[in-house]
């Protein structure tokens, strides 16, 4: 299996829709833009939100098996993907990439 490089690349932040829909809450997200997480075997790496971890999981298997160019060329390039989590508040974008 193939070791896949996680990098967060940008953060947002919908403070209309919060205003409108969200329950307050204390605490939200940890990542940082620019934070980097290494997955060996599919296994969640620390510090990762579980919610974007479901979210990229599907991605992040078929990379580490050797696959990709997902949705017939969408990447440049065919062993990455570029997702984010499925918080519609505050969603983070991910850069997923097979690494040597």
């Amino acid at each position: 299996m193939k070791k896949i490089k996680i990098t967060v690349m940008r953060m947002a932040q919908y403070a209309d829709l919060m205003a409108l829909y969200e329950n307050p809450i204390e605490h939200t997200c940890d990542m940082q833009v620019g934070q980097t997480f290494i997955v060996e075997e599919c296994i969640k790496p620390q510090g990762m939100c579980d919610s974007a971890w479901e979210t990229l999981l599907p991605f992040v298997k078929e990379l580490s098996e050797g696959g990709g160019d997902f949705f017939d060329g969408w990447m440049k390039n065919p062993h990455s993907a570029m997702l984010s989590c499925n918080d519609g508040f505050r969603p983070v974008s991910f850069y997923v990439e097979a690494i040597e």
